[in-house]
């Protein structure tokens, strides 16, 4: 009766560990790096395809965090995906003619924005859209490619 009863209560400790440190790693991965709306500036992009892009997604510059996605929608008037974008102010020297691409962290990685740097001499400012993007790169699509190419080559010989 007593081995039982301290393998009940190992148990029940066990799991209230395992629940603890889940709340813990919720605490620490959301809201922990947001930006105040007074100190940032809203842009947006269109692209054909965003892949699994999510809002509060990393936008990134140089390999530099300097803003957040904030909103990822359908737009059913031109048939894209419209990305608003948050930016600190004080990466307020963007050139206008930048282009935002949808990247990958790693292989299997979280999707985020990447900008590079454009020529002008204008720089973003609220309310600005990026016009030049690159869409997601979706890996099945590159793999049904791939094995379709080769299945037609050894059709010819």
């Amino acid at each position: 009766m007593q081995q039982t009863r301290s393998i009940e209560m190992g148990t029940g400790l066990f799991v209230l560990l395992g629940m603890a440190a889940l709340f813990f790693l919720t605490t620490q991965t959301t809201g922990s790096n947001s930006l105040s709306g007074s100190d940032t500036f809203e842009v947006t992009a269109r692209f054909d395809n965003v892949g699994s892009l999510k809002n509060r997604a990393p936008v990134r510059m140089s390999g530099v965090t300097i803003g957040r996605v904030t909103s990822v929608r359908f737009d059913p008037d031109t048939l894209v995906a419209e990305v608003k974008l948050e930016i600190e102010s004080q990466y307020d020297r963007i050139p206008e003619d930048s282009d935002a691409g949808i990247l990958t962290s790693g292989l299997l990685g979280s999707q985020y924005i990447g900008l590079q740097a454009g020529g002008s001499d204008l720089s973003l400012q609220e309310g600005s859209e990026i016009e030049f993007t690159q869409s997601a790169i979706v890996i099945e699509n590159l793999i049904s490619k791939y094995l379709f190419k080769q299945d037609s080559g050894s059709d010819e010989k």
